[in-house]
């Protein structure tokens, strides 16, 4: 056995990038097009549909509570049924405080689903359901700090309600995001800039 490696096997290996030339490998798009406007238009719609859909849950979970309760307006109770009332009028006034709320929505949509079409993720079920899950993030944990207040049982009702109202917004979110940058439409059209 020699101590050249001229014969080595392991050494002549190349990988398929190093064997064929630039030209004849696929074109990969370097920039997308409508990506900050998308994330834009999806924190925007994320505090509208935070607000709307903690309005629908306010009506609703007040219809199962009743208005005698003492869990009244702007109050969370020290039970489970306190607590999902007090995420939901937080959620119902997510638009008060826009100018927090649009800001930490873009930063998260533009640190998660907005980094999709780099990593060449094309398919709507990635984009809903990571949607879902850092609006869930988002709104249940915000509203169960709130809820810790009222006790345990009522902070669990916080984040449970939270996390539904946020899961539902981030869906709504992460489809609004894919339909206006379309990154499977984007991956495949070629480049045929020379400047």
């Amino acid at each position: 056995m020699t101590g050249s490696n001229a014969s080595d096997p392991r050494t002549e290996m190349t990988t398929p990038a190093e064997a064929a030339p630039a030209y004849a490998m696929e074109a990969q798009p370097r920039r997308f097009k409508r990506l900050n406007l998308a994330i834009f238009l999806s924190a925007l719609a994320a505090c509208v549909v935070v607000s709307i859909v903690g309005l629908l849950a306010m009506t609703v979970i007040m219809l199962f509570i009743g208005l005698g309760s003492s869990s009244g307006l702007a109050a969370g109770g020290d039970d489970f049924g306190g607590g999902a009332l007090l995420a939901a009028q937080l959620s119902a006034m997510n638009f008060i405080l826009f100018f927090i709320t649009i800001p930490a929505a873009a930063i998260v949509i533009g640190f998660s689903v907005g980094r999709f079409p780099h990593r060449r993720i094309s398919g709507v079920k990635s984009y809903l359901r990571w949607g879902a899950i850092w609006g869930a993030i988002l709104v249940g944990g915000t509203t169960c700090l709130f809820g810790l207040f009222g006790g345990p049982a009522s902070a669990a009702g916080a984040l449970i309600c939270g996390a539904c109202i946020g899961g539902l917004a981030g869906t709504f979110c992460g489809f609004l995001f894919h339909a206006i940058v379309q990154p499977a439409r984007q991956l495949t059209e070629l480049d045929v800039n020379v400047f």
